[in-house]
This record gives C-alpha cells, sequence and structure tokens, in this order.
C-alpha cells in the first residue's frame, strides 16, 4: 500500500506506537509510566529510531528541571512550610466562607512556584481544606457539606488550575510545553512566563471564589472560628524550625535566581540542583528521604523525557508539520483570529477525553502550534495560549487532572458537581484568557 501523506515508514510507525501508547493511558489500560516504558523498547527493537535518539529525552535540562523541582518540594512539604503559610493567611483571613476560599487560592498560589506538581501541591492543600470543612461545622454527607465544604473544596481544585498556569514551574508540564515551543522559534522563561500570564491569571484568580460563591453557595456564610483553628494549629506548631527558615530561605532564593536567570545566564535546572543540595546538606531533606519518597519524582521524570522524545522525534520527520497541514485545509479560509480561536477552543474542550494534562499537551500540542503557524496565528501567542490552557482547563471533568483525585474522593464533592461546576469555570478561564489575548500578544512578543 503507498504510504499516506508522503511520509516515511518509520514515520507512521512512530505514530502508531506514540498513539497507542496514549489511547493505552486513556482507557487505563496502563499506566503512563507503563506505557511509555513499553514505547521506548518498541521504538528501539524496531529500529524505528535508534537508541542515541531513543535515549535524547533523558539529557533534555527542563526535564532534569522537573526531576530537582519534584525532590525540593518534598522539601517544603516535610519541613511544614507550607502548612504554616496556609494557617497564617486563614488565621488572619478566614472569618467568612469567602476569606477562606481566597487563603485556599492564595496559599496555593504562593507555593506555585517552589512545588511543580500540581498534584503535590493538592496534598499539603486537601488536608488544610478538610479541616477547615470539619471544623467549619460541616461533614461529609448529602445535607452537611453544603454549609461550606462543597464550596471549599470546589474553589480548591478550580483556584489549581490558575496557580498552575501562573509560574512556569507550577505544573510538571509547563517546561514540556517550552520545550515543544522552542522548536518554533517561542522561548520560554520564569521571568516571561509570569510576566505573560500575570494579568490573565490574577483576574481569574480573583474572579474564581466569588463566582463559585454566588453559583454554588456555601450554606455558612461566616466563620469565626477558622482564625481560632488556625491559631490552634500555630501553637502546636511552634516557632519556625530552623529547617523551615532554611526551606524558606532557600525557596526565596530559587525563585529569584529563576527570576534572573535570563540576564546572569543560569540554566533553570541547575537552580534546582543547587537549592536541593543546599536543603541536603542542611539535613532539610536527607538522602533517605530521597530513597523514601523519590519514586514519583523518577517516574514522571522517565515518562517525560520518553514521550518528550517521542513527540520530539514525530516533529523532526514533519509527521506533525504534515498533520497541521492537513487539519488546516478545513480552516484555510479563516483569517488568523478566528482560527486562534478556534484553536484555543477545541483544545480545550478536547481534555474531555483525557485523563493527563501531560498526555493532552505531548499528543496535540505541537500538532495545534503547528496548524495556528500555518494560519499565521503570531507562535508566541498561539504556544503561551496553549501551555496556559494546559492548566486551566484542569477542573473540566474530576479526572482531568490527578490533583482533583483526592478532594472528588472527599465525600464533600460529589463528581456530578464537579462536572457541572467545573465546566463554568473552565468557560470562565477560557473567556478570561482570551479576552486578555492583546495582552497575551503584546507581552509576549517583548
Amino acid at each position: 500500500m503507498p504510504i499516506p501523506w508522503d511520509l516515511s515508514a518509520d514515520a507512521w510507525h512512530l505514530f502508531t506506537i506514540f498513539f497507542t501508547a496514549i489511547i493505552g493511558v486513556l482507557i487505563e489500560a496502563l499506566s503512563i509510566f507503563t506505557a511509555s516504558i513499553i514505547a521506548l523498547v518498541a521504538v528501539v527493537l524496531l529500529r524505528v529510531l535508534t537508541p542515541e535518539k531513543a535515549f535524547s529525552g533523558f539529557s533534555e535540562s527542563f526535564i532534569l528541571l522537573i526531576l530537582a523541582a519534584f525532590l525540593v518540594a518534598k522539601g517544603v512539604i516535610k519541613s511544614g512550610l507550607g502548612r504554616r503559610i496556609a494557617f497564617l493567611l486563614i488565621r488572619r483571613f478566614g472569618k467568612s466562607t469567602l476569606n477562606l476560599g481566597y487563603c485556599i487560592v492564595a496559599t496555593d498560589t504562593l507555593l506555585g512556584p517552589a512545588i511543580p506538581s500540581n498534584t503535590a501541591r493538592s496534598g499539603i492543600l486537601y488536608p488544610i481544606t478538610h479541616a477547615l470543612s470539619l471544623d467549619t461545622g460541616s461533614t461529609p454527607t448529602p445535607e452537611g457539606r453544603k454549609k461550606t465544604g462543597s464550596y471549599l473544596m470546589m474553589t480548591a481544585i478550580s483556584g489549581h488550575t490558575i496557580s498552575s498556569a501562573l509560574w512556569f514551574t507550577g505544573m510538571a508540564a509547563n517546561p514540556v510545553g517550552a520545550g515543544l515551543a522552542a522548536q518554533f522559534g517561542v522561548n520560554m522563561n520564569f521571568g516571561n512566563w509570569v510576566f505573560v500570564a500575570s494579568v490573565p491569571c490574577l483576574i481569574a484568580l480573583l474572579l474564581i471564589p466569588i463566582v463559585l460563591y454566588k453559583l454554588f453557595p456555601p450554606e455558612n456564610k461566616y466563620t469565626p472560628e477558622a482564625p481560632e483553628m488556625a491559631r490552634k494549629a500555630l501553637e502546636n506548631m511552634g516557632p519556625m524550625s530552623r529547617k523551615e527558615w532554611i526551606m524558606g530561605i532557600t525557596f526565596f532564593g530559587m525563585v529569584l535566581l529563576w527570576a534572573f536567570s535570563p540576564v546572569l545566564n543560569i540554566n533553570l535546572a541547575i537552580v534546582a540542583f543547587l537549592g536541593l543540595s543546599i536543603l541536603i546538606l542542611a539535613n532539610v531533606y536527607t538522602l533517605k528521604d530521597i530513597r523514601e519518597g523519590a519514586g514519583d519524582a523518577l517516574e514522571t521524570y522517565v515518562w517525560f523525557a520518553i514521550l518528550y522524545m517521542m513527540s520530539t522525534a514525530l516533529n523532526d520527520m514533519g509527521f506533525m508539520k504534515t498533520l497541521g497541514a492537513q487539519i488546516a485545509t478545513y480552516i484555510s479560509d479563516y483569517n488568523w483570529v478566528t482560527v486562534y480561536i478556534l484553536l484555543t477552543v477545541l483544545y480545550v474542550a478536547i481534555h474531555y477525553l483525557f485523563v493527563s494534562q501531560t498526555a493532552h499537551l505531548l499528543a496535540l500540542y505541537a500538532v495545534f502550534l503547528q496548524v495556528a503557524v500555518n494560519a499565521e496565528v503570531p507562535a508566541a501567542l498561539m504556544a503561551f495560549m496553549l501551555s496556559f490552557a494546559t492548566n486551566y482547563f484542569a477542573v473540566v471533568t474530576p479526572q482531568a487532572s490527578s490533583s482533583n483525585v483526592l478532594f472528588a474522593g472527599s465525600g464533600f464533592l460529589p463528581s456530578r458537581e464537579i462536572y457541572k461546576q467545573g465546566v463554568i469555570i473552565t468557560v470562565l478561564n477560557t473567556v478570561i484568557f482570551l479576552l486578555a489575548t492583546p495582552w497575551i500578544l503584546w507581552s509576549s512578543s517583548l
């Protein structure tokens, strides 16, 4: 049979292996780690790619950044600094349920640059949100959850979508998107990412708690007991420990170095490894901790490296460009603004079919970006919008992100409510970011 689209047989073989791995994850037949390992073995044994090319993803600096930053995040959790920040905010501002919603969102946003996994941050936020729900008279029952628990849980996972979009290191897939965008000549780094994201993200962070408060209102509007609960928790924690001080100073130093890395010409991954080495030398995060808790970091590193390598190889073989050209034939009659809006909305809507933000990005990001470039959409505008969308659509379904799992299983938030409120928040996020297009276009071009 003739090979379609004038591509090589190896390009089609690689696409088949890549697509099969993604489908295996979508139908939950395999974990993304298992699927990627099998895919790596297949591309080498079937001689689709050379071993050198197949292992090339493991040497990418932004993939190593994910590994190091994951380990640093363990130090934030282990030191107790994350919980202390949350309780300090609640003690000061937590006298109403709406204020508690903003406290949860603010805590998540402050932790974003130091914890490059929305799932890991959910592990900090969930026990705090759960305790707040119980202490404000809410229980995980059909009658009791409506008091405060359902609202606080929904606010937590909704705010999570924006805190992840605000920071380059706010979600593990963000640096991967930057790596893919670099192939189109788009430069994304810690500094310009937060600058471009700042306007739409800050607007969304301000609107999400109040929109949910109006459309998904808690029965108990006031929570005078929450500050007292936070005060007692802080008393039990005692003054800031030596480990918390070291973690806080190290965290602040890493953020500064990431922010000024383009000026100082410092590699982002090296900054993360510098922070990790300080924590190890200061005994904040020990080698024993690494051996016991580094499994998820290593697993994430492996499957990111493999799937990124395959996506890059498909692009090098011309597959993404050809597929983009085929899709572009259906929208070639539209101007670039219409194409940009259509691609953004389609990219968000398709996430109903995915259970992983990263799998979504690896499967579609380069294709959609290629279609946009073919239609003369500014590459930087589309690249940033697709990266932001990979974060802000994470609440569209209960399974849309692994960071939703704890909250969806809490008993305070039925799945039907996540579907209902998740659509509202996803539409709100999409509208905010599309309306911010002039800002994104201008700021991404600087």
